[in-house]
């Protein structure tokens, strides 16, 4: 059973089109990756998945239970969808670090807030935000920031300020992470230590969707690449398919310009 499906997902801006009948679906575990050209519809998409924008159309599920059915409004209640984010975690392109709090509280801030809703946390308050810092720490050694943990946002380098926004993502322990160009924002210097947390994290099998320019990366690292372009997804395989043999022209095209520039 696939861990997402998402069915027939359609968005306008007023009168402009962005998404046109979206449909895919993706397996536990796996790597997908969204290409295509600067306005596309692949931040939107990833939006619409983290309920930052409603599709008009469409239906999103996720372990088989159906987070969001347009023509459902008992789907769409704005109570519901911070609790229904939390099957998601999102990776911006810019860090949206918080500057006043150093690297662990950064981390551990959203999962300290959600604690505080917990019938057990006035009794158990000590020993939950213990936990929470535990479990920080241990997701910080793994994007290889235990030694920055008591530094501010300030004193870190883009790609450090990056790998705390993952492991923010990473310690909510969401369903699948999402990543809208991780790199765009850096440096040419600091995307590879980014990218080789991101590939480090495939490798462990964690869930993935990855929009990215970056096609080598995307070749290299994913089970399933996803080709937009004007608002809808016009070829979809193995990423040994879609590079080597792409059936689209729209997609040879694309590629071409890439590999040639």
């Amino acid at each position: 059973m696939p861990i997402l499906e998402v069915s027939n997902i359609s968005k306008s801006f007023g009168s402009t089109e962005v998404l046109k009948d979206i449909n895919f679906d993706m397996e536990k575990g796996r790597t997908l990756a969204l290409i295509g050209s600067s306005g596309s519809g692949k931040t939107t998409l990833l939006r619409c998945l983290n309920f930052l924008e409603t599709p008009d159309t469409g239906v999103i599920k996720v372990n088989d239970e159906v987070l969001f059915d347009a023509s459902d409004p008992n789907t769409n209640k704005d109570s519901e969808k911070r609790i229904k984010r939390l099957h998601f975690g999102l990776v911006f392109q810019s860090f949206n670090l918080f500057p006043q709090h150093n690297v662990l509280k950064n981390v551990t801030l959203a999962k300290e807030l959600l604690a505080k809703e917990r019938p057990d946390y006035k009794q158990n308050k000590k020993q939950i935000l213990g936990e929470i810092e535990e479990q920080a720490r241990e997701v910080l050694d793994s994007v290889g920031l235990s030694e920055k943990m008591l530094n501010y946002p300030h004193e870190l380098s883009g790609g450090q300020q990056q790998r705390v926004a993952i492991a923010r993502a990473l310690v909510l322990s969401p369903d699948i992470i999402c990543f809208d160009e991780p790199t765009s924002a850096l440096d040419p210097e600091l995307t590879g230590e980014v990218l080789k947390v991101i590939k480090g994290l495939a490798e462990r099998e964690t869930t993935m969707i990855i929009v990215t320019h970056e096609m080598q990366f995307a070749r290299d690292v994913s089970d399933v690449v996803l080709f937009m372009d004007d608002g809808r997804i016009v070829e979809q395989g193995p990423p040994e398919e879609v590079f080597g043999n792409p059936k689209e022209e729209r997609t040879k095209h694309f590629l071409e310009r890439y590999f040639e520039g």
